[in-house]
């Protein structure tokens, strides 16, 4: 099984989506409840650390031209 980190955009936005169907379906226990919001939180950062990234590298793309930057490449601070 895969971690978040792991994962592609897609695939977080997917788990995502079910995790509130889940919640939404009002058929948790409170436990189970905080216990898919905690993931749901987990899989939100991690959907908006890689919008972050993919909107650095385009930055880096329209700053420096047309060269190919690596997606963990520009979830950096460091430039390339």
């Amino acid at each position: 099984m895969s971690t978040i980190e792991d994962e592609g955009f897609d695939a977080v936005l997917a788990r995502l989506r079910k995790v509130v169907e889940r919640l939404e379906g009002g058929n948790l226990s409170l436990e189970q409840s905080l216990t898919a919001y905690e993931e749901g939180v987990g899989l939100a950062q991690r959907g908006h650390a890689l919008l972050d990234g993919a909107e650095k590298r385009v930055e880096l793309l329209i700053a420096g031209g047309a060269q190919s930057v690596p997606l963990d490449e520009a979830a950096t601070d460091d430039p390339p």
